[in-house]
């Protein structure tokens, strides 16, 4: 049985309870051997990160602790971002591919968000050729009549698999989950923090101790 990974990337400025109910979900739907959680290094289409690099990994990894999965917080693109390289998919997605083989079955997470930006990312058609790209919607959430690109839908919709074809095949791949209704927004956390609430229901506790401890997000 060939390999099976899912990758969620993400600026994770902070990291919260939406990150992990995405991973978690997938994780069980695809069955996977491992989560690659990935937090961007200079994420291109993004304004200025408020944590650290180290401090959003710290968090990642706080928050993802003792899930009945194996999960792993990968650093390329923020080692990427070191070097004052933008965060571009198609790099990661090269990068794991070749590190992990022709036979892995290779799933890339994301919101129903990104979809409408999906045309603008680097080099968007060859990412098929990577990875599967697995995206969460709210119920009710219509391909057809979300306003996607033109060329974003047609690209989405012509492959459409089953998670057992997607567990089973290398890459190439979509899959619209509408069954997945949690709605998080760092900003709105990032607001929330900043005027003195705990934000407890929407962070996992170790990361919101975290927080704290390194007075982030109070101005």
């Amino acid at each position: 049985m060939a390999y099976r990974i899912a990758l969620l990337g993400g600026s994770y400025d902070p990291v919260h309870l939406g990150h992990v109910a995405l991973g978690e979900y997938f994780a069980a739907l695809l069955q996977v051997d491992q989560l690659r959680v990935i937090p961007t290094g200079l994420p291109w289409q993004k304004a200025t990160l408020k944590a650290s690099a180290q401090q959003r990994a710290d968090m990642l990894g706080l928050a993802f602790a003792g899930r009945p999965f194996s999960v792993a917080v990968d650093l390329q693109e923020i080692a990427r971002g070191a070097q004052g390289l933008p965060t571009y998919s198609i790099d990661t997605l090269r990068q794991i591919r070749a590190e992990l083989g022709p036979q892995a079955s290779i799933s890339f997470l994301m919101g129903a968000d990104q979809l409408q930006r999906f045309d603008s990312w680097h080099e968007w058609q060859s990412l098929f050729g990577y990875a599967h790209f697995c995206v969460a919607a709210r119920p009710g959430y219509d391909m057809a009549t979300a306003g996607l690109p033109p060329a974003v839908a047609e690209a989405f919709s012509s492959r459409l698999g089953t998670p057992e074809q997607i567990r089973n095949t290398p890459h190439g791949l979509t899959y619209l989950a509408q069954d997945f209704a949690v709605d998080i927004s760092a900003t709105q956390i990032r607001a929330a923090l900043q005027r003195g609430e705990k934000a407890d229901s929407l962070i996992p506790p170790l990361v919101l101790d975290y927080i704290e401890q390194h007075h982030l997000y109070k101005s």
